[in-house]
C-alpha cells in the first residue's frame, strides 16, 4: 500500500516549534488554557474527577438485576455504575457482542461510529481481568486504536469503570512524553490503550511486555490499516501468548483487514450491526452547487445556522486557514490536523465539545478520531476522494440513531464526480443551487428547495496544468454562486 506520509497524523512525537495561538503569539506549553495538572495514566487532558458523596450513594443503592448488563455476566460494580448514568439495556452491537466476548470466543464485527462498540469490547475486558493483578510491565489486555484521540476517548469511557474494579488503566500515544508513560507502565497496568507506532516504540524499549496479554482488542481496524499500520499490528499481535483472546471491530471487512481476521482469529463470532453504509438512511445529503468566488460566503452562511457542525478540507493546512477565515466571519471555529501539537488538539477538541466552538474543520485522518454526540451537520468544503472517505466523513452525524444532514459544497465542475462517488457509496442526494436558497441559508430550506439536475454529456477537460475551468460557456460558465463576497481580509 502507498500511503502519503504528508497526508496522515502521526502517533510518534513530533520535533520542532508548536503551533502558534489564534491571537498570533507562540503556543509552548506553558500557561494559556491547556491543562496544567498531572494527566491521568500518560493520556489525554481530562476534567479532575471529584468525590460526589450523593453519586456513591446511588451507586450503592442501584439494584444490578434489573439491567440487562447483569445477565450478561457483566460484574455487579459496574452494572451499578452503568445504571447511575442511565446505561440498562445494550445498544445492538453490545447486545451481539458482549455474550459471545465474556464466553471468550473471538469476536468479528462491523459496526459504525456512535453504536456503542467501546462498551461493547470494554466490558468483557473487564469481567475478564477483575480479581486479578498485573505484574510491572506486563499487563493483561490492550486496545488498539489508530489515533490518539480516539485512545483518550476509549480511556474516559472506560477508565472510571475500571477504577471500580481496582484495575489500572495505561493511554500510550506519541506525543506525549516517554518518561511518564514507563512510569506508569513500571506500576503496573491490566490493561493498555495505545496507538500501534507508540506501543511497538514501548516493546522494543522493554517498558510494556505482551508475555501476559490475555484478549486484545483493534478498534477501527479498517482505519488501522489504512493509515499504514497492518505491518506493526500483524507484529504487536505475533508476540502475544498463543490462544490469547481477539476483539476486532471495523467498519469494512477487506483486505489488510481480512488478512489479521485469517492470521489472527480463531473461529470467531460474526456479527454486522449498522455499519457505516447502513447510516446513510438517517441522514439527509446534499450537493450545494456555488461558484469558487462564493464557496466560502455560502458555507459560512450555512454554519451560522447550524451550532454544532464538522466541516472538511483536504489538506491541514486548508484547515487551519478555513479555520481562520470562519473565526473572522464570526463563527467561533477550531482546526483539527496531524500538524497541531497534541496539547493543541486536545484543547480545540475541548472547545468544540464544550460548545465554545461551534464548528471543527478537520481532515479526514483527524476527524477519525472525533466522537461526539449531538453534530447535526457535516459539510464536505473539500469534496471526498471516494466513497469510504464520504462515509467516513458523514459518519460523524446521525450517531446512535440520531438524523443528521450533510453537504457536500462543490462548483459546477465537481458535480458530476460527486454523482459518481455517491452512487458508489449508495448514497442518494439531491442536487441544489445555491442561488436558489433566499437568506438564511439552512438545511431545512436546502430540503425543500427544488433539485438541479445532473449535467449530461461529455466532460470537461482540465485546462493546462491540471486545474479544471473556472469560466468559459457551458455548464460551468460565468456561475457565481450565491455571492461574489471573498474571504476575510487578513491582517498583514
Amino acid at each position: 500500500m502507498t500511503i502519503d506520509q504528508s497526508s496522515l497524523s502521526s502517533d510518534r512525537p513530533r520535533r520542532g516549534r508548536e503551533h502558534s495561538r489564534r491571537d498570533g503569539r507562540p503556543f509552548n506549553g506553558r500557561g494559556g488554557a491547556g491543562y496544567r495538572g498531572r494527566r491521568p495514566s500518560g493520556g489525554p487532558a481530562a476534567a479532575r474527577r471529584t468525590f460526589d458523596p450523593a453519586r456513591r450513594a446511588a451507586i450503592e443503592a442501584f439494584d444490578p438485576t434489573g439491567s440487562a448488563f447483569s445477565s450478561m455476566g457483566v460484574p455487579d460494580r459496574v452494572v451499578k455504575i452503568l445504571g447511575v448514568d442511565g446505561i440498562t439495556e445494550p445498544t445492538a452491537v453490545q447486545a451481539a457482542v458482549i455474550p459471545d466476548a465474556i464466553a471468550g470466543r473471538d469476536v468479528l464485527g462491523r459496526a459504525r461510529t456512535g453504536s456503542g462498540k467501546t462498551l461493547a469490547f470494554g466490558l468483557p475486558i473487564l469481567a475478564k481481568l477483575a480479581g486479578e493483578k498485573s505484574r510491572p510491565n506486563l499487563p493483561r489486555a490492550l486496545i488498539v486504536v489508530p489515533t490518539r484521540e480516539l485512545a483518550g476517548q476509549v480511556a474516559t469511557a472506560l477508565e472510571p469503570l475500571a477504577e471500580a474494579l481496582q484495575l489500572r488503566m495505561v493511554t500510550v500515544y506519541g506525543g506525549s512524553p516517554y518518561d511518564r508513560q514507563i512510569r506508569r507502565l513500571d506500576r503496573g497496568a491490566d490493561i493498555v490503550v495505545a496507538t500501534p507506532g507508540r506501543l511497538d516504540d514501548l516493546v522494543r524499549r522493554g517498558a510494556c511486555r505482551l508475555d501476559d496479554i490475555q484478549i486484545v482488542t483493534l478498534d477501527e481496524a479498517d482505519h488501522l490499516c489504512d493509515l499504514g499500520f497492518f505491518p506493526v499490528v500483524d507484529d504487536l499481535l505475533s508476540q502475544t501468548p498463543e490462544g490469547g483472546q481477539r476483539l476486532l471491530l471495523s467498519a469494512t471487512l477487506d483486505g489488510d483487514v481480512d488478512r489479521l481476521v485469517r492470521r489472527h482469529l480463531t473461529n470467531p463470532s460474526r456479527h454486522e450491526i449498522d455499519p457505516d453504509a447502513g447510516s446513510v438512511t438517517t441522514m439527509d445529503h446534499h450537493v450545494l452547487v456555488v461558484g469558487p468566488g462564493g464557496k466560502f460566503a455560502t458555507t459560512s452562511e450555512l454554519l451560522r445556522a447550524h451550532p454544532r457542525s464538522i466541516v472538511f478540507t483536504r489538506t491541514k493546512s486548508g484547515a487551519t486557514r478555513l479555520a481562520e477565515d470562519l473565526e473572522r466571519a464570526g463563527v467561533p471555529a477550531v482546526d483539527l490536523h496531524g500538524d497541531l501539537s497534541q496539547r493543541v488538539r486536545e484543547r480545540n477538541l475541548d472547545r468544540f465539545k464544550s460548545g465554545r466552538a461551534q464548528v471543527v474543520v478537520a481532515t479526514d485522518v483527524a476527524a477519525r478520531g472525533i466522537h461526539v454526540d449531538g453534530v447535526g451537520l457535516v459539510v464536505h468544503y473539500d469534496p471526498a476522494g471516494e466513497s469510504k472517505a464520504y462515509l467516513h466523513r458523514s459518519g460523524r452525524t446521525a450517531r446512535a440513531g440520531a438524523s443528521g444532514a450533510v453537504v457536500t459544497v462543490a462548483t459546477p465542475g465537481q458535480v458530476r464526480d460527486m454523482g459518481d462517488l455517491l452512487r458508489r457509496a449508495g448514497v442518494e442526494a439531491k442536487n441544489v443551487d445555491a442561488r436558489a436558497i433566499a437568506n438564511p441559508l439552512t438545511v431545512e430550506k436546502l430540503a425543500e428547495a427544488p433539485a438541479m439536475a445532473e449535467p449530461v454529456g461529455p466532460r470537461s477537460k482540465p485546462s493546462q496544468g491540471g486545474r479544471p475551468r473556472r469560466s468559459g460557456g457551458g455548464y460551468g460558465g460565468g456561475y457565481g454562486g450565491r455571492s461574489r463576497q471573498s474571504r476575510p481580509q487578513r491582517r498583514r
